[in-house]
């Protein structure tokens, strides 16, 4: 699988969220984020800012789903990244 030009192929990773005083924040609240945590499975050809590996946070209403070689993964631009970890 190679994605081209500014595509990634992104895996998306479960956060459990803690408010300041330690509790944990419900799934339907996370929801409210605007921002998502995934793991880089593939940059297109022509992505410059992350690598195979990186962990990045992305804008949840950002590119579509997938399944590839039986998994599901996401697909972004490279704009969409907001974070690189």
């Amino acid at each position: 699988m190679q994605p081209i030009n500014k595509y990634i192929v992104i895996e998306s990773i479960e956060e459990q969220v803690a408010t300041s005083y330690g509790l944990m924040m419900s799934s339907s609240d996370t929801d409210s984020l605007r921002y998502k945590r995934g793991r880089v499975i593939k940059p297109g050809t022509n992505v410059e800012c992350v690598k195979d590996g990186d962990e990045i946070y992305y804008d949840k209403n950002a590119g579509f789903t997938m399944m590839l070689e039986g998994n599901t993964y996401t697909i972004i631009l490279e704009r969409d990244v907001v974070v690189v970890l």
